[in-house]
């Protein structure tokens, strides 16, 4: 007897209040690094009408008096003000008619060093307390990674047409040849599986923000024709998939002058989008000494070499730390029942060949460089170029299972 579900992801474009909110968090993370490599940013964003917010604990060492211990203001290594502005503007949230403008918005600034305690537990070095003079984990927190077989990208069909989908309507919109959309989006897929197989798209849905002059007919049939089947491709589409394009029916207000954003609030979009676990942490404003972001990382270049070298179609990895210590205190590797030796040999294999402690995780994937404001959008799996995509261990990961 087959196997047949359905299974949705969702993505979200670029001026959703959320992702307002993470990439201006990663310009301020890239900014900070771009000055010092050794920075250490916990920068969270809210947005909301003309207001944005930023709060967390920001200390960049080459800041800091030596002697006195006493810093001198982030303004001295960074113009947060233009950081800010020109994340926004990037967007598209430059408009006459734009409540929350690139030029206008009304910025706070709630951003203060990061607290001593946590400090010392991260330094490379003795502390009172500290049982180890090694680098050790920004925080406690369990982290996955996953990859499967089922796309170029060795990743979950559905979240992958569900950014696909985004990045073609941002492209039309910065194009400049569709002058009615906006930059607030949203878009779903639900995709049929048999026998674990994708074999059809059985609904698509977009919402697009857009100006008050086109009618919903317009938007329907365009988005139809030129993001859908542009993107999905027509084998998975039949006479049954159902298109539901801005189904409210209206969509003009929108962005933050339309709901809150906060950063950290999309991590199912950032990373599988439901198919693989998560361990809760969110990614973006945070410097890789927080392995939230860079064991996140991590865990997707082990599994997608799991796949890579052909030892399972499907693998997941979990490991977790405690704040302060420098290796995990668990590693787990799932298979799904589709490794081709058993999950206990394919741990060992990963615990041989990949280094878990923060500091090899941030040297290993080169992570102390600008490099995450080309996360933020469209999930932060599945991107070329991006080091933790890499497939460079497959072949000492088929030598170490033997």
């Amino acid at each position: 007897m087959s196997n047949s579900f359905v299974f949705s992801s969702e993505s979200v474009g670029e001026g959703h209040p959320d992702k307002v909110a993470d990439l201006i968090s990663d310009s301020v993370l890239d900014a900070c690094l771009a000055f010092d490599r050794s920075s250490r940013v916990a920068c969270e964003t809210f947005v909301k009408s003309n207001v944005v917010v930023v709060g967390g604990e920001i200390t960049i060492p080459k800041l800091q008096d030596r002697k006195t211990g006493h810093s001198k203001p982030i303004d001295e290594a960074i113009n947060l003000g233009k950081v800010i502005r020109d994340a926004i503007r990037s967007i598209g949230y430059h408009n006459a008619d734009d409540v929350f403008h690139a030029d206008t918005v009304f910025i706070n600034n709630l951003l203060t060093a990061q607290s001593a305690d946590i400090a010392q537990g991260v330094d490379a070095k003795k502390a009172r307390g500290k049982k180890t003079a090694e680098q050790g984990a920004g925080d406690q927190g369990i982290m996955f990674g996953y990859a499967c077989n089922e796309t170029p990208e060795l990743m979950p069909t559905p979240i992958m047409f569900a950014h696909r989908l985004g990045r073609q309507l941002t492209k039309l919109r910065k194009s400049g040849a569709v002058p009615w959309l906006r930059p607030d989006a949203k878009s779903q897929v639900s995709v049929r599986y048999v026998d674990d197989q994708p074999v059809e798209v059985v609904n698509v849905v977009i919402s697009t923000q857009h100006t008050a002059d086109v009618t919903h007919a317009q938007i329907e049939s365009f988005l139809i024709e030129q993001v859908v089947r542009q993107v999905i491709p027509a084998r998975l589409l039949t006479p049954r998939t159902e298109f539901l394009i801005n189904p409210t029916g209206r969509f003009v207000i929108g962005g933050p002058q339309g709901d809150s954003g906060l950063t950290g609030r999309k991590i199912i979009v950032d990373s599988y989008g439901g198919w693989g676990r998560h361990g809760g942490g969110a990614f973006s404003g945070k410097d890789p000494s927080k392995v939230d972001r860079s064991a996140a990382y991590m865990g997707r270049w082990v599994a997608k070499n799991i796949v890579a070298a052909k030892l399972a179609t499907h693998a997941e990895v979990q490991f977790a730390y405690a704040i302060g210590h420098p290796r995990p205190v668990s590693l787990h590797v799932d298979t799904f029942g589709t490794g081709v030796v058993a999950d206990e040999k394919i741990t060992a294999a990963v615990g041989k060949v990949f280094g878990f402690k923060p500091a090899e995780i941030i040297a290993q994937l080169d992570l102390l460089r600008p490099i995450y404001c080309q996360t933020t959008n469209y999930g932060h799996f599945g991107k070329k170029g991006m080091p933790w995509e890499s497939t460079n261990k497959a072949a000492a990961l088929r030598a170490a299972v033997g």
